[in-house]
């Protein structure tokens, strides 16, 4: 029984090739995606939005990753249907409408900024596009590395800690403008370049059914709960590590959106790392070492160490542990769910990272509201490592045996 027919296109290109264009891809569009991000902390400092709370800029700086997270689930089952030739372009050209919105109407304006970065969630629906259009490219041997490598474009959000701030204080629209004209130029570029891979399969029945039925597969669920923190933790801390620290260790916001980059650095180079290991020694054990490094440096970290003494090396630990489970769980996906479902199963893992991603920030800045500590949140994090450790090696290691991992 199949729910699948072959595309042919005679239109054949080099996997590297469609890889590199893929992964270029997402750098842009992760460099849209967190564009509010390092300027929350400045927009709080310099009063240009009015009083905002630590509340209204965790609300502001998270408002982009839940509905990138959420369109994940469409775009992933739309992206099985259409190819990653159709949707790469297309969701890139979509994410220059908010990118241009946010400089010349919104930035006078707090709620604005809010809509418009409801909107801006859309450059976050890429992921979905691209794994399942990498996984399709590669030989399962290799779909680990790959879709590590497409992952790694989660650097994006380096580019944007590194640039936004000193770009927007020469002038405010610039790092918009910027974005968009890259934007446009890709969208161009991939529309003419990328090709589908030969064979790839195009699902015959509904969106619906298809949502339905890769919600209730067991390697769906399970992954999500995986993903959940190891891209979710990646990206709170990603979104919220300037915030964090601007008020716990007193930075100024341009040397903490560069400690922010440095965090993301490690964890975009460690997440081809772990998806080849994956390829190489199995997901597994992989995910064990991710998960217990992370429980250790979370709890390291809630004891609020200075920086010079244990606390850059609890969080550069901590993003190379979060980088390389991400790339190890898409790794696991690759391995153990059929070609013509990754796309709609990337959907709903991706959505749950980027939920995972969106509750914590939130989370941080009500606790600190309270308590003037970071504490409770990141034992709270260390907790959830190590309930992810324990799932591992039980009911996911089971799973990935039962398919031959």
């Amino acid at each position: 029984m199949s729910s699948s027919e072959t595309v042919h296109d005679q239109r054949v290109g080099s996997p590297w090739v469609m890889l590199a264009l893929a992964t270029i891809g997402s750098v842009l569009n992760f460099w849209a995606w967190a564009l509010l991000s390092p300027l929350g902390p400045l927009f709080r400092s310099t009063g240009q939005l009015g009083e905002l709370s630590e509340s209204n800029v965790s609300l502001l700086v998270a408002v982009p990753v839940v509905v990138g997270s959420l369109g994940r689930i469409i775009v992933g089952a739309l992206t099985d249907s259409l190819g990653g030739r159709v949707m790469f372009p297309l969701v890139s050209a979509l994410t220059i409408v908010p990118v241009l919105a946010v400089p010349f109407l919104a930035l006078d304006s707090f709620t604005l900024l809010l809509v418009v970065g409801f909107f801006l969630g859309v450059a976050g629906t890429i992921f979905a596009v691209g794994v399942p259009y990498v996984n399709a490219w590669f030989p399962p041997a290799k779909r680990g590395l790959a879709v590590g490598v497409f992952g790694a474009g989660m650097g994006g959000t380096a580019i944007s800690a590194l640039t936004t701030v000193r770009l927007f204080e020469k002038g405010e629209s610039l790092p918009f403008v910027i974005t968009a004209a890259l934007l446009a130029a890709y969208a161009v570029i991939a529309w003419l370049v990328l090709r589908d891979a030969p064979g790839r399969t195009r699902p015959t029945t509904s969106l619906a059914q298809r949502l339905r039925a890769n919600a209730t597969l067991p390697v769906t669920w399970m992954t999500c709960a995986l993903y959940a923190v190891a891209f979710g933790g990646y990206v709170a801390f990603s979104v919220y590590l300037p915030a964090y620290l601007i008020t716990a260790h007193g930075l100024d916001p341009a040397d903490a959106s560069m400690r922010m980059a440095g965090f993301v650095v490690v964890a975009v180079i460690a997440r081809p790392i772990g998806g080849a290991m994956a390829d190489r020694v199995g997901a597994i054990p992989v995910l064990g070492v991710v998960f217990a490094v992370t429980a250790v440096c979370a709890a390291m970290a809630a004891g609020n160490p200075p920086l010079h003494a244990g606390g850059t090396v609890a969080f550069l630990a901590m993003a190379a542990a979060l980088g390389a489970g991400s790339g190890a769980v898409f790794g696991l996906i690759a391995q153990v769910t059929e070609p013509a479902r990754v796309g709609g199963v990337t959907g709903i893992v991706g959505a749950a990272g980027g939920l995972g991603g969106f509750v914590p920030p939130l989370l941080m800045g009500y606790i600190y509201g309270r308590t003037d500590s970071y504490a409770i949140g990141l034992w709270l994090l260390a907790i959830v490592a190590a309930l992810m450790l324990a799932m591992t090696f039980g009911p996911v290691r089971r799973l990935a045996e039962a398919r031959g991992d």
